[in-house]
Order: C-alpha cells, then sequence, then structure tokens
C-alpha cells in the first residue's frame, strides 16, 4: 500500500502535567523505529540547505512543495504536526538583489561592470529576513491550502524562552492552534534577533541550550509541547563517523550519544545556514535526553518524511539505548579481513580449525543444549508449529551427527590453489587458473541451529569469511554455537570473522554492501528468499525460492519400488524443500490395484490429496481439487495428477516445478534417459526419492543451500560451490608488442597437469 494514501489507526495516550511551565509527556518514549508509526506530535526541522536554492538564491520550490505535501498527509492522518523552518533570509535576499539591480540601471553614471560589482554587495541579513518572512510566510500558506490545512505564523526570539511567562504563553499558544488542526510554522525573528548571546541569556537558558540557530530552536520547541518526535532535515543523508565526502565516512542507522559521540569528526558547515552537524547532534541528543524521538536525515530524499515516520531505515535516529554490536559495516570490513588471513593459512591449519570446531561441539554439549532447551521453552509459549520445533530442537544424536560431518569438511580442506586449467600461452609464458574464495558470505536461515556450525566450516574450508543470520526463535542456541566457532578460529585468524547477526534491520543494511560482501544465501521458507532477492540490489543471492519437486511414476515402474519412493519423498521430512509436492501417475495405472494402493498409503501416513485436473476429469468422486499445480504444500499434503506419456510428464514437470529436484520411477532405460536429459531441474533422478537431494547425500560434507539458478553453483552447494578462481600468468619480461609486431607467435598449449600451486 502506498505511503502516500495510507490510513493510520494512531494509538497515542498523553497524560500531560504541568511543571515550572514545560508539559511533560508520559507516553512511552521512542526507543525504535517501529514506534514511529505511533507518533502524534511531530516538529519537522527544515534547513536552510534543504529549501534554498545550491546558489543561495532563492527557495527550491520543488524540495519545498514535496515537503509540504508529505506533512499535510502526515496531517489530515490525525497527527499534531509542527514546522520549524528555515528560507527567509535567502527568499529576501532574492527579491531584494533585484530590486538593487533596479535601482541601479537607474544611476547613469554607473558602468554595466559598475553595476555587476554592486548588485553583489551583501544586502544586510536582518533586512533580508524582514522582507522575506512575509514572503516565504504566504508561499507555505498557498501550498497548504492545497490540502484543507490552515498555518500560523509564529516568529520567536531567544527571550521567548528565557522568560517564564513568554514560555508559557508561548506554549498556550502552539498547544491551542495544534489542537484547532492548524499547522503552526516557526522561525526566530532574524530581522531583530542578536547574533550572540549575552551572559543574562546564558545564565536564564542553564535549564537547557542556548538557541543560536534552528536546530537548537526546534529541540527547545519538542520539548516544550511535549512532541513524540523531531526530524531534523537537511541535505546529508544523516549522521557519519566524518565528512559526509570523506573517504571511510560511515553512515550512523541509530546512534547512541553517549556511546558513539567519539567516534565522530564533524568537518566545515554549511555554506548556507546558521547551524551544521555539530550544532545538529547537540540538539539532537538534548532532545534525547527530555525523551523526544530523533532522527536526522535528508529532505531531499523521495518521500523521507513518510518513510521515517514509516519505520524505515532512513536517516539517524537518536537512542538511549547502547549497541553492544559494531556496525554492521565494520563486521563486513572484519570479514573481510579474515578471509584474506584464511587464504593464506595452510589446508592443514584450515583443517586444525574445523576438526576443533566438531570437538566443541561435544566437549560443551551441555551448554548448547541448555541454551537450545531455552529457545524450545520460548518456542512453546509462542506456539511455534510442531514442524518448526521439530527443526528447532538439539540432541546428543544430532550433536555427534555434526561433529562426524565437520570432520568430513576438515579432509577437504585442501581445495584452494587447486590448478584447474593451465596454458603454456608461448614459449616462458605460463598461464593457470587456480581456486580462490569466493570473499565474504552473508548466509540467512531460520530454525535450524544445527545448520550454523556446517555453513561455519564449509565457509573456513573454503577461505570465506562468514556473516550469520538465524532465525530469532534459535537466539539462544546461535549465539553459544557461533562463539564456540569463534573459539576454534581464535589461534589461526580474528574472532571476526565469522559474525553473528542479531536483527532484520541490520540484514536490510548488510545487503547494500556490495563493496564488502560477495554472495547471500539464504535457507528458509518463499518469503524469506523472496524477500532477500528483492533486497539484494548489489550482491548475488544463491538459493531457491520454492522447492516443487515431483514423482513420475512411469507404466515401466516396479510397483513395489514405486511405493517406497513416494513414502519416502513425501513422508520422510514433509517441511524440507526436497519433499515431493506433486504426484505424476501415468494414466494406464489408474483404476488399478496399484493406484489403490497409493491412496491407502496416503491415507496410511495421513496425507492430504488434492487432485489435478486431469484427474478430477477421470474419476468419478475424486480429491478435492487443487488451488494450483504450482504449489509447495511444506508439510503431509501433495498433488496427484495424470500425464499420458514421460514426454507429457516432462513438459508438465518444465511448466509447473521449481527446477528444484525431480525424480523418474521406471524400468524403462529409454524413458529414463529421456527424463534426466529434457527435465530442466538442478537434481534429476531415476528410480531414488527426491529426500537424495543433499549435500551431506551427496557426499559434500554439508551444504550451504541448495541453488536452482543457473549460474555459478546450481543444485546442493557444498564447498566447491563457495569457490571461484583467479588467473595467474608468469613470464620473464614479456610484452604483448612482441606478439602484434610478430617477433613471437603464441602457442596456446594445454598443460594436462592439475596441482596445488599455493596453501
Amino acid at each position: 500500500m502506498s505511503i502516500l494514501y495510507r490510513n493510520s489507526c494512531l494509538s497515542w495516550r498523553r497524560i500531560l502535567q504541568q511543571k515550572h511551565g514545560i508539559i511533560h509527556s508520559k507516553y512511552v518514549h521512542i526507543s525504535n523505529r517501529n514506534e514511529m508509526k505511533d507518533a502524534r506530535r511531530i516538529i519537522v526541522k527544515l534547513g536552510t540547505a534543504l529549501i534554498t536554492r545550491e546558489n543561495e538564491d532563492g527557495v527550491a520550490l520543488g524540495r519545498l512543495a514535496s515537503t509540504v505535501e508529505q506533512v499535510s498527509q502526515l496531517q489530515n492522518e490525525g497527527r499534531q504536526m509542527l514546522l520549524v523552518t528555515s528560507g527567509a533570509v535567502a527568499f529576501g535576499r532574492q527579491v531584494l538583489r533585484k530590486e538593487a539591480m533596479m535601482t541601479m540601471t537607474m544611476r547613469k553614471s554607473l558602468s554595466p561592470k559598475d553595476i555587476l560589482h554592486n548588485s553583489r554587495i551583501a544586502i544586510q541579513r536582518q533586512a533580508c529576513a524582514a522582507f522575506g518572512q512575509k514572503g516565504l510566510m504566504s508561499l507555505y500558506e498557498r501550498m497548504f491550502q492545497q490540502y484543507n490545512i490552515g498555518v500560523a505564523q509564529v516568529l520567536v526570539t531567544k527571550t521567548d524562552f528565557y522568560n517564564a511567562d513568554s514560555r508559557k504563553n508561548l506554549q498556550a499558544t502552539l498547544n491551542e492552534l495544534l489542537n484547532l488542526n492548524i499547522v503552526p510554522i516557526l522561525n526566530t525573528n532574524d530581522a531583530v534577533a542578536s547574533c550572540t548571546d549575552t551572559d543574562d541569556e546564558v545564565t536564564a537558558a542553564q535549564d537547557g541550550i542556548v538557541i543560536n540557530d534552528n536546530d537548537s530552536l526546534a529541540a527547545r520547541l519538542a520539548v516544550l509541547i511535549s512532541a513524540d518526535l523531531l526530524l531534523i532535515m537537511s541535505d546529508v543523508n544523516g549522521l557519519f563517523t566524518g565528512p559526509p565526502n570523506l573517504e571511510g565516512s560511515r553512515l550512523f542507522h541509530t546512534f547512541c550519544p553517549k556511546e558513539d559521540s567519539q567516534l565522530i569528526s564533524f568537518g566545515a558547515r554549511s555554506k548556507v545556514g546558521t547551524g551544521g552537524m555539530e550544532s545538529k547532534v547537540k540538539c539532537a541528543s538534548w532532545a534525547l535526553d527530555h525523551n523526544v524521538g530523533v532522527v536526522i536525515s535528508n529532505g531531499q530524499m523521495d518521500k523521507s518524511i513518510l518513510n521515517i515516520v514509516d519505520g524505515k531505515r532512513i536517516g539517524t535516529f537518536f537512542t538511549k539505548t547502547s549497541s553492544q554490536t559494531l556496525p554492521v559495516d565494520v563486521q563486513a570490513v572484519k570479514a573481510r579481513d579474515g578471509s584474506r588471513i584464511l587464504q593464506g593459512l595452510t589446508a592443514e591449519q584450515r583443517k586444525t580449525i574445523i576438526n576443533k570446531m566438531a570437538s566443541n561441539l561435544i566437549n560443551h554439549s551441555k551448554d548448547i543444549l541448555s541454551a537450545n532447551k531455552r529457545d524450545l521453552e520460548e518456542a512453546n509459549k509462542e506456539g511455534l508449529k510442531a514442524s518448526l520445533l521439530g527443526r528447532l530442537g538439539l540432541s546428543e544424536k544430532k550433536l555427534k551427527t555434526l561433529a562426524i560431518g565437520l570432520q568430513q569438511i576438515a579432509d577437504k580442506a585442501d581445495v584452494l590453489g587447486q590448478v584447474v586449467r593451465q596454458t603454456q600461452l608461448a614459449d616462458g609464458i605460463m598461464l593457470k587458473q587456480i581456486t580462490t574464495p569466493i570473499g565474504v558470505l552473508l548466509v540467512i536461515f531460520e530454525s535450524r541451529p544445527d545448520s550454523l556450525p556446517q555453513i561455519a566450516a564449509l565457509s573456513i574450508c573454503s577461505g570465506n569469511g562468514l556473516l550469520l543470520k538465524g532465525g530469532s526463535e534459535a537466539k539462544y542456541s546461535n549465539e553459544i554455537l557461533t562463539k564456540l566457532m569463534q573459539d576454534a578460529l581464535e589461534p589461526f585468524v580474528p574472532r571476526e570473522t565469522i559474525a553473528l547477526i542479531n536483527t532484520r534491520e541490520q540484514v536490510a543494511d548488510l545487503l547494500q554492501l556490495g563493496k564488502y560482501i560477495d554472495l547471500v544465501i539464504p535457507r528458509g521458507s518463499n518469503e524469506l528468499v523472496r524477500s532477500v532477492q528483492k533486497q539484494s540490489l548489489q550482491i548475488p543471492v544463491l538459493g531457491h525460492a520454492e522447492g516443487i519437486c515431483h514423482v513420475f511414476i512411469d507404466k515401466d515402474a516396479d510397483l513395489d519400488m514405486a511405493l517406497r519412493i513416494v513414502r519416502d519423498s513425501k513422508c520422510d521430512y514433509p517441511s524440507a524443500c526436497n519433499a515431493m509436492e506433486t504426484l505424476l501417475i501415468h494414466k494406464d495405472l489408474i483404476r488399478t490395484p496399484f493406484f489403490e494402493s497409493l491412496i491407502d498409503l496416503f491415507r496410511t501416513e495421513k496425507v492430504k490429496v488434492y487432485s489435478g485436473p486431469r484427474l478430477s476429469a477421470i474419476l468419478a468422486f475424486p480429491p478435492p481439487p487443487a488451488n494450483s499445480l504450482r504449489m509447495e504444500y511444506g508439510d503431509l499434503q501433495c498433488c496427484i495428477e495424470v500425464v499420458d506419456d514421460v514426454n507429457d510428464a516432462i513438459e508438465h514437470i518444465n511448466k509447473f516445478s521449481s527446477n528444484h529436484t525431480d525424480s523418474i520411477v521406471t524400468e524403462n532405460q529409454e524413458a529414463a534417459d529421456n527424463f534426466t536429459g529434457n527435465v530442466d531441474s538442478a537434481c534429476v533422478f531415476h528410480n531414488v526419492s527426491t529426500r537424495f537431494s543433499d549435500g551431506y547425500r551427496f557426499g559434500l560434507g554439508a551444504e550451504v543451500g541448495i541453488s536452482t539458478g543457473r549460474i555459478h553453483a546450481r543444485g546442493p552447494v557444498g564447498i566447491e560451490g563457495l569457490l571461484t578462481t583467479k588467473w595467474i600468468v608468469e613470464g620473464h619480461g614479456d610484452v604483448v608488442a612482441d606478439f602484434t609486431e610478430g617477433r613471437r607467435k603464441f602457442v596456446h598449449q594445454p598443460v594436462h597437469l592439475r596441482q596445488r600451486i599455493s596453501n
């Protein structure tokens, strides 16, 4: 649903208490972005750099119109909006310069050069403000009228805040305007305001910040009227660790003033306006201390105000809660640094790390199972489905099986530096293509904490840094397993080579870091995979969105074998992505004892059966019709459909499958060859269950996922799927000019030699 036309249900409880001229709100302070949707009273501060043109002469009408539209949308939703606006000086300067030019042209004694020079003489700021306030307010009034919203101009000075009586009057005025559904538009009265603070003013402001600019004005107003949210809109995307254009500067998505202030270095102030980022941070921190939610963001971004209120990850959100984890981009950089160190280790050293991971699972099994028990207890309270509970649970047996799998992976630690191709280009010039790590992997998985050690071992074996995001239902299990995997790393590479990501918001941020992350592997529901594919615009995604697997029973099948394969494919693990979802039956097997046996099997196993259109047409009393022939049920349900022959089965599968795994049951080798050759899926089987589509069963040791894509790895992705290659050319001072000018010739002679050249 469009943000511009959504209807918000605002839940806002406000108990107001008057004390010392300030109304204190008892509404719960906005502690995270999701709570911004409930903000009712919002102040939007518009900076000079946002409102004025780049040449500082006049108002940027397009940006101002967009801002008014967004503020109007929020006002019409039932919120109370207040604007603190700059721009009066720029508006006045534009008009007064034209007036000055017209006056000068009347002086015939002046040359055109003198006119041009004098037109650029600075006009007094106070005069510009006095003239511009009228015009700017008139502009606002006309714009808000388009949305049937009334506005009121309120010009203030420092005295209005420092004097108790004036402060109470200002507070009462603003509250009355807001309650009348009018948008107050405030600015300091620059026509009369002084540029410096007197000693008396500083003393009078000891209970708050000194008002030196519109940032401090907005912060004081937010506290005065007990605003829920203060949006400080400028021309930068938020708060950075340094000047935004400085190499290496990092944007804070969340900022805790008490914890993060030492991480910031401020650059020069904007050439327009009276404030700067340092002023914004000081004012935002002060407002936060007084329980006002604050975001600093770029007002030039499309629908930025609406997106912030909608909880989107835009700008810098100020919070009192310190983050216990590193920022995600720092985690990604550390994972990449660790990956490069991993590449420099010997195969024996990587093997030692993985074997240590395996032994940690056994030696710390009690701690792991205790954490897992806590996850299971909380999942039961939350009503997690039985199928997901089964995937969530760990046991001594599972841990022993995991340890064995990790030891098998350790035996393959010599995969780096393998020569996959070698060619003699010319006399004395040798070309080699060797295996290397991909770089940094981001693996997102749900429910199954047992997959974490497998993924970690595969990443270390292949020399890749790893960022992990597990399901929240396995929080405690994932935390202790990550710690044990990191403990195994420490003698050789930094612990941060493997890191656990805690929140979905962090994942959203990571998916924008194409500079640091090389491959994303989502493992889980269709919704998860599709969400990742949609968000990851810069980073390749390896995985599958659906597991719509078929079994086709040919007329020449061994029927007892067929029953065993069907039972295993559907009932062994119904929620697995390699479980059968559609059963195709040759038309000659309908109305036979075999078909009755098949239905009895499903009845015994409590599988709910749906019929395809052709089966429904054949049977007098068919099962309920399937809603779709392209359906992944993920539990004890499946569809049965009839086909004419193997070619018809191939056509059906290529049309409705997800290209994951499909199997034929037949004793006719010609039909089997036709099926395996023409079904366009990652895994195509003959006379075996679809459940064999698994990295462990393929002898890969384990898998990080199954890919139905056509580029890079396809099917179960083990160690080799986590490798890429690079080219190495070795010569003796050779130059291309010798070949282009005919002094030397290429031979391109393949060298049939497979050897490791490093590590």
